[in-house]
């Protein structure tokens, strides 16, 4: 397999001081050399000439030749660098030293070009590293001792002073400030927070001193998140560019076998001398190696993940990018993706012998330790109005329907109405409920095991932007749907909201998976986009699930393929059509990158046309070029 070591994966996001400014300074003194020789020819100064020669190859070539001889022998692969050498030692030997030498230094150039290119595309993604923070402040003991931020551990506090980046995730418990969190969220206007509101590493404080509890290790963070999932991103390879290394061996192969055919034939076929075959030889090593080809893609992709990320949409993987650009349908969740994800208490209903606070202490109680939106909903609304919850027992979930517990030897039962089993509702109950739904809030009911004891509304407010963006979705010819657990009439209404006509209510997230996998069935490629625990199985079914970042559970953002950083579902249609702008440069480039070959490849036999050095100058003009390529997608 020819591979070029130029192309090889870097470790981190660094290309490195003296891979950069190194390799340039290499180059120069290989032109200098070059210079120099040519000078000393002119003046026939022959023998300081060669030597001089002999310094540019060497400057020029050393590093290369090590490489390739170190790929041959430990990886067993036969590395284009390798190949550059061979071709400009074989090109001095019968007396080309000029052509050789300029093989060596546009070999050379083009691998500093191409790692200043590279470092370009790398510049957004490690610019993400330089936010974490080394150290904090923690309080131990009412004593202020600075830590490394990677000791802090669950339940540290730390102080953060004014216009200091915040050490970890963490909540307020001392204090209020204003919060530059966009490397987080994108929100370029500071967040005011205060007791109780959740901060993130990375972040920077405003104008006060707060005091923040841990809640996070420094490796479990939502920058630390964002971190592991770009280095995931920029290392994964996607299909097209795993094809290509496969071809590439195969292609590989014949170019070596025709090079060593076209060393020996030709001057028993077509009477060619032994210096023009080699000569013409050296030139099909150059011009067929695949360096542009294996140039197509990687480069690319990496744009495109770095320009993804700029605008806090980011891409596991080359794959995923690759896979969003064939989406024809996008399904939404409702809580979380259409709406804020932060339903409010709008009314506490009562029957029975309860009043209302006895109903939502009640209802509190036995939501609190769901991670459901609204069952947090539900109990923050109980703390605001200082209502002291109950420890409830026997706690058990039902999947996407609500919960059952026992608070003073009574089991509740708390969520939609699949959950009264056979309590039949009065008229009176469901005229209410009714009413209610028809205004778009979902209703909660809570009962006894008996009978009805109240009614909780609850209401989410529908993104500003939803409308705009089914709007954008449909005029790219993408079908859009709503899939909810909710009740039909909530699911109705968010659907008039938004210009979804095609919405599907009352789903278990096993009926989200069998949805996602008929709508895939029918039209291929699916985005799912989703937020909570209950989306995880339909994100992973979908081509690709679509997490929202700053809102969505762990297990989403773990499950999805695409993380929407700032919560913001505008970044779809962008990140669908980056996704196609990115396959179509790739096309673009490998087709120009087969191109060049071809035409180098037949100008070289026939006729003779081209010398090594224009051989050289097209070859590794079109690697640049479409690495250069690749780089349209950073705008």
């Amino acid at each position: 397999m020819i591979t070029k070591s130029n192309h090889k994966p870097n470790k981190g996001f660094s290309f490195g001081l003296w891979e950069s400014h190194g390799a340039a300074i290499v180059t120069s003194f290989c032109l200098l050399f070059i210079v120099l020789a040519y000078l000393a020819r002119i003046n026939d100064y022959t023998f300081v000439e060669i030597i001089l020669f002999l310094f540019a190859y060497i400057v020029g070539g050393y590093q290369k030749a090590v490489e390739g001889i170190s790929t041959l022998f430990k990886e067993k692969d036969l590395d284009v660098d390798l190949l550059m050498v061979i071709a400009a030692i074989g090109a001095a030997a019968i007396g080309y030293w000029m052509d050789g030498a300029i093989l060596i230094f546009i070999f050379s150039l083009s691998g500093t070009l191409e790692g200043y290119t590279m470092e370009r595309t790398n510049k957004d993604i490690r610019s993400i590293l330089d936010l974490r923070p080394e150290k904090a402040v923690l309080l131990r003991n009412g004593k202020q001792v600075e830590v490394k931020a990677e000791e802090l551990k669950k339940g540290d506090t730390i102080l953060i002073k004014p216009g200091e980046r915040i050490a970890a995730d963490g909540i307020i418990t001392q204090g209020y400030s204003a919060i530059y969190q966009a490397t987080i969220t994108g929100e370029s206007v500071p967040v005011d927070k205060t007791v109780n509101d959740e901060v993130f590493s990375g972040t920077v404080n405003g104008y006060g001193g707060i005091e923040v509890k841990v809640t996070k290790q420094a490796e479990e963070t939502m920058l630390s998140k964002i971190i592991h999932l770009v280095q995931e991103a920029k290392n994964e390879k996607p299909p097209n560019q795993l094809f290509v290394e496969k071809f590439e061996s195969i292609y590989a192969k014949i170019v070596v076998i025709t090079a060593i055919i076209l060393m020996i034939a030709p001057p028993f076929i077509i009477h060619w001398s032994w210096k023009e075959t080699i000569y013409r030889a050296m030139i099909f090593l150059v011009v067929a190696s695949p360096c542009a080809l294996v140039s197509s893609i990687m480069p690319a992709i990496l744009s495109a993940i770095s320009n993804a990320s700029r605008k806090r949409v980011l891409f596991k993987g080359g794959a995923h990018l690759e896979n969003i650009a064939g989406v024809k349908a996008v399904i939404f969740d409702k809580t979380g993706t259409l709406t804020y994800g932060e339903p409010v208490v709008q009314d506490i209903i009562s029957f029975e012998n309860y009043s209302e606070m006895e109903l939502l202490k009640t209802t509190a109680s036995i939501e609190a330790l769901s991670e459901h939106p609204i069952a947090k909903s539900i109990v923050q609304h109980a703390l605001n109005k200082n209502i002291e919850l109950e420890h409830s027992i026997n706690l058990r979930s039902f999947k996407g329907m609500g919960v059952q517990g026992t608070l003073n030897g009574i089991s509740y039962k708390v969520g939609k109405r699949d959950m009264l089993n056979n309590i039949v509702l009065t008229k009176e109950q469901e005229d209410l409920a009714l009413k209610l739904e028809q205004q778009g809030r979902t209703i909660i009911f809570v009962s006894n095991g008996h009978n009805l004891i109240g009614m909780v509304s609850i209401f989410d407010q529908v993104r500003l932007e939803a409308r705009r963006v089914i709007e954008e979705l449909k005029n790219m010819n993408i079908r859009v749907a709503l899939l909810t657990g909710d009740n039909e009439r909530t699911a109705k209404n968010i659907g008039e909201s938004t210009g979804i006509e095609e919405i599907y209510s009352g789903l278990l997230p096993e009926d989200k998976v069998d949805f996602i996998k008929k709508m895939t069935a029918k039209y291929g490629k699916v985005a799912m986009v989703g937020d909570g625990v209950n989306d995880a199985p339909a994100l992973a079914a979908a081509s690709v699930g679509i997490a929202m970042g700053a809102a969505g559970t762990d297990i989403a953002i773990e499950t999805a393929d695409v993380i929407l950083m700032a919560d913001d579902i505008e970044r779809i249609p962008f990140a669908i059509s980056l996704g196609k702008r990115t396959n179509r440069i790739i096309k673009q480039n490998v087709i120009f990158a087969i191109g060049v070959a071809l035409t180098l490849i037949t100008l070289n036999f026939i006729g003779g046309i081209i010398n090594l050095p224009e051989g050289v100058i097209g070859h590794e003009g079109s690697t640049v070029l479409v690495i250069l390529s690749g780089l349209r997608l950073l705008r």
